[in-house]
């Protein structure tokens, strides 16, 4: 419930910066958010990962614990420069690309910031209070971050519609909602402790075998954006990143999944019958939840699109095409998070090698110099996704019956 809450307030704050910035502000905006996921994606380069790894081991004991936390803290900082460097100057180029001026480019760049290492402070500190199961207030401060950046979008944007001071009020709430993460972590370890060099060099191997993958993700996941921002207008850039707005809904059916569904799979006695059944009956259930959803975004697309605001009301095409896209990429993450569970993970080379020739194949095919064609992309890589895990997974259990 308190999830869901967090998932309102931020759809709300999001449709908000929608209905009220200009197109032309709302893609500088878009630009902005998408370089700000791939650079949280570049600077955690599995360090997260690493810490969670290092401080399962030692989590009841607050030195040892606060030995691991500082020094993936430090590790962070080396990642956050260098993510920094990588990300600004394309930032720069795609926000001058799209018809921004100097100044506010660079004071969007400047607003990014602290939304940018306040997500990666987050990231580490939210582990303590992962471990030791102290959910409630960490959840209390997820609300309270998401109000507070509602409450400062509603302060602000109303009298300055800029891109740079929606992104710089996401910074603000974060940094608060840091503030009160730490004094919660703070409870469970003593974060006073020096650095370890042997705890750095068992973080870094963690890093060393999830970073390439990290890179890839960073980049990939915005590619259809910056694809856009390159060869499209800006217009069509506030319209994907508007019509994406939407889809966030679906993260609401990702923590069901998670819940009710993934955690049963995983305890399933290793059984080809009984896995085989299993699995064919979610993949089912996952293509008729797939049909439902774009079905109900047909039927509603007009209801669906005056939510976005007047600048987006003639996408009834798009946002279905969109949508279909959305949720292919959602169930395949989904079967990925259901075989995943039983400790069967696909090689990274091969994940990354069919995502990347999939993308390369994709853009070579298909026009993406307009809205249209870049929604195709992101369906052709959502199908080829849904498939390469669905058989993945087939592949997994009929090794079982082979043995």
């Amino acid at each position: 419930m308190a999830q869901a809450l967090v998932q309102g307030l931020g759809l709300i704050s999001g449709i908000l910066v929608i209905r009220i910035l200009p197109p032309s502000e709302y893609a500088l905006y878009t630009l902005g958010n998408s370089m700000l996921g791939a650079m949280v994606l570049l600077a955690n380069g599995g360090i997260s990962k690493g810490v969670m790894a290092q401080g399962s081991k030692v989590w009841k004991n607050k030195n040892h614990l606060g030995e691991v936390m500082v020094t993936g803290l430090q590790l962070r900082k080396k990642f956050i420069f260098a993510s920094l460097i990588i990300g600004i100057p394309i930032l720069f180029y795609l926000l001058l690309k799209n018809d921004a001026s100097i100044t506010s480019a660079v004071l969007i760049i400047i607003a990014l910031i602290p939304a940018f290492t306040a997500s990666i402070s987050n990231a580490l500190l939210v582990i303590v209070p992962q471990l030791h199961q102290n959910i409630r207030p960490l959840q209390i401060n997820q609300i309270g971050v998401n109000l507070g950046r509602l409450l400062l979008l509603l302060g602000s944007i109303l009298f300055f519609p800029i891109a740079y001071v929606a992104l710089l009020s996401a910074g603000i709430s974060q940094i608060v909602g840091n503030y009160r993460l730490k004094k919660i972590a703070l409870q469970h370890v003593n974060l006073k402790q020096k650095p370890s060099p042997a705890i750095r060099k068992k973080i870094i191997k963690t890093v060393s075998r999830i970073f390439p993958e990290s890179v890839y993700y960073a980049f990939s996941s915005q590619i259809t954006i910056w694809l856009l921002s390159i060869f499209g207008t800006t217009k069509a850039v506030a319209e994907i990143g508007a019509l994406n707005r939407i889809a966030v809904l679906l993260t609401l059916f990702t923590m069901v999944f998670n819940i009710l569904i993934a955690p049963r799979f995983a305890r399933l006695t290793e059984s080809f019958q009984v896995l085989i059944k299993r699995y064919t009956l979610v993949v089912l259930i996952l293509l008729v939840v797939l049909l439902v959803v774009v079905s109900m975004t047909y039927w509603f697309s007009s209801q669906i699109l005056w939510i976005l605001g007047a600048d987006y009301e003639n996408l009834n095409t798009e946002i279905v095409w969109l949508i279909l896209g959305a949720t292919l990429s959602l169930i395949a993450g989904l079967i990925y998070n259901l075989y995943s569970g039983r400790g069967w993970i696909q090689h990274p080379i091969l994940a990354i090698s069919i995502s990347f020739i999939t993308l390369i194949v994709g853009i070579t095919i298909i026009d993406v110099s307009n809205l249209m064609g870049a929604i195709k992309l992101n369906i052709l890589v959502g199908l080829v996704q849904f498939l390469s895990h669905m058989l993945y997974g087939y592949y997994k259990i009929f090794k079982l019956k082979n043995n």
